[in-house]
């Protein structure tokens, strides 16, 4: 019998059968129970033929360990006993997964994964061990609290969300659902695709998630659902949900609404006006300083829209800021192939956003003079509570780029850590690439902002190196991965605050449209593990040597299909802790882990 510290009970049944004509009754007890497990009832009186069940339970603070108790009956002169094996796990570590690509940088690293290693993540020890089923696409990271108290028991839990408007809580070790909460309104559905295939069938909830594990009573997630209304009218809303039940928290939730200055498309009377129809809320939300900050896309290229970003409070959800990024034109919307919005400790916001107007006429300061970004590498200041751009990177092709929808938006920003070159300094610096097969490392100090000549502004350019991407990289141990379209897994050593101009190592197969969006877990600066998932039917979930890119695993290789998972699913982030990897499907989650 397993039991998890603070875990559900498991029930043991127990049956008398008479012999002999025997008609007695049977008193039976539990004894030599570990420290810290309990037996309810410790005793009780069967009758033969009538089955009478014992539960277990290890409390919150049982230690882990394996020993034998026994079940005894006993029944005048004659007496019985049964051995039972109890194996105690202790409660979580406290490893969570809260936000998108696991912390505001945008990493994609787990540094604190000790039970998967490169010497255990193989065919015959990992894989498959089951698909929580949910009622639409998950397009959403799958986020996850460790140790979570529900209803006085305590839960590893993971988190899903689907197109279908639902948000799901399962115990991450059984796979017991623990609830579902739908965010539609009264006689509401879900948004159709508008005639996009980007999001299709149906717009639900399309962005990952945020959790604040200290708000509310017992911890806050932050999600943002599209729907429609019996009179035809489409909402966008922001939810905060209690974690341990699905509740709306009090206030919740908020109706999503902006107007800014400008003349642009969608504009009326000086003001560029937000319209819930025309946009999704794809990038994953960011929790940054008290403030939930989403950004929004199209479907598809249809007019009209513009690029918006906005802040709501966490404490009351009212919006405390919103910026349009092209309030004088058109495009420019932020979709990053749903990678989140990230922040550097200074309260900034990065940010690739889409094919766009961009004024090539800049100011004194050398910014657009009608403040109009599309197809930009963006640093967003959240200072004094008000969303204004205070740096940029413009390609020096951009209008072309832009007219050809070759674009910077569909790859997501990473930044990354501290950097000091051989001289001694120190550099910020974020990287990001997009449809051009280029990859921009940038100084978020200085970004280099536009040049109509060439790029000698910007910090460091890598051409050629990669396909295009339609996603975003990871970082581990000075190392950045990208996984491109139609293009292996490639490795970017970094050594004097600069990324190498070529990979040092690649996978050895390819990933098809959209290519992959890799993360990675660690021991701290061990046993690194960088997982990718292969958007093909069936869908393919690799596991790879982060030191050299070697493929310790897939889901391909067990017999008979063990391991498959269903189809493909653009876009999708793997979550990897506590010795799982959970990976959304278009129908669920799918689990992953060893197999003892």
């Amino acid at each position: 019998m397993n039991l998890k510290a603070g875990g559900s009970a498991q029930a043991v049944t127990l049956t008398a059968t008479a012999v002999n004509g025997f008609t007695g009754a049977i008193q039976s007890s539990v004894t030599g129970l570990p420290s810290g497990v309990s037996a309810s009832p410790s005793t009780l009186s069967l009758s033969a033929g009538a089955a009478q069940q014992i539960s277990f339970s290890a409390a919150p603070n049982a230690a882990a360990n394996s020993s034998t108790a026994s079940i005894s009956a006993n029944s005048g002169n004659l007496s019985h006993s049964l051995p039972i094996t109890i194996t105690v796990t202790a409660a979580a570590s406290g490893v969570d997964v809260t936000t998108y690509h696991d912390d505001v940088a945008r990493t994609g690293l787990n540094p604190n994964e000790s039970t998967l290693t490169p010497a255990n993540v193989t065919s015959g020890t990992f894989g498959l061990l089951r698909t929580l089923p949910v009622d639409g696409l998950v397009d959403g990271e799958p986020l996850y609290l460790s140790a979570l108290n529900v209803a006085g028991e305590t839960h590893n839990v993971v988190f899903a969300v689907t197109e279908h408007d639902s948000v799901y809580a399962f115990d991450a070790d059984s796979g017991t659902q623990i609830w579902k909460t739908s965010i539609l309104g009264a006689n509401e559905t879900t948004s159709g695709d508008h005639g996009c295939g980007q999001i299709t069938p149906e717009i639900g909830i399309t962005s990952t998630p945020v959790i604040d594990r200290s708000a509310g009573a017992h911890g806050t997630m932050f999600v943002v659902g599209m729907s429609l209304d019996a009179q035809g009218a489409y909402h966008q809303r922001l939810h905060a949900l209690d974690v341990t039940t699905g509740a709306e928290i009090s206030g919740s939730p908020t109706e999503i609404s902006a107007i800014f200055p400008g003349t642009g498309a969608g504009s009326s009377g000086g003001n560029v006006i937000f319209a819930p129809g025309q946009y999704a809320e794809r990038a994953g939300l960011l929790l940054l300083n008290g403030v939930i900050y989403a950004g929004w896309t199209s479907h598809c290229d249809f007019q009209p829209y513009t690029g918006w970003l906005m802040g709501y409070s966490e404490t009351t959800l009212a919006q405390t800021s919103a910026l349009n990024l092209t309030p004088n034109g058109s495009e420019g919307s932020i979709w990053m192939a749903g990678a989140g919005l990230a922040a550097d400790t200074s309260g900034n916001i990065y940010f690739l956003d889409a094919n766009g107007t961009f004024d090539a006429s800049l100011n004194a300061s050398g910014f657009p003079v009608n403040s109009d970004f599309g197809n930009a590498f963006l640093k967003v200041s959240t200072s004094g509570g008000t969303l204004a751009v205070a740096d940029y990177f413009e390609p020096f092709n951009t209008v072309t780029e832009s007219n050809d929808d070759v674009d910077l938006g569909s790859g997501g920003a990473l930044l990354l850590p501290d950097l000091k070159d051989a001289a001694g300094t120190t550099w910020h610096l974020a990287v990001g690439a997009g449809k051009d097969q280029k990859i921009y490392v940038v100084n978020r100090d200085a970004m280099g902002k536009f040049n109509a000549q060439d790029n000698s502004a910007l910090y460091q350019e890598i051409d050629g190196a990669i396909g295009g991407v339609w996603s975003m990289p990871a970082w581990f141990n000075n190392t950045v991965y990208y996984g491109a379209v139609s293009d292996t897994l490639k490795a970017f050593p970094i050594a004097n605050a600069k990324l190498a101009a070529a990979p040092a190592f690649h996978s050895a197969n390819s990933f098809q449209y959209p290519g992959t969006t890799p993360a990675v877990s660690a021991n701290g600066t061990a046993n690194g593990i960088v997982w990718a998932v292969e958007n093909s039917s069936p869908a393919v979930l690799h596991a790879y040597d982060a030191t050299n890119l070697n493929e310790l695993y897939n889901s391909d290789q067990a017999a008979a299909g063990r391991d498959h998972f269903g189809n493909g699913n653009k876009f999708i982030t793997p979550s990897i802790v506590n010795g799982k990897v959970f990976v959304g499907t278009p129908n669920g989650v799918a689990v992953f882990g060893l197999l003892n």
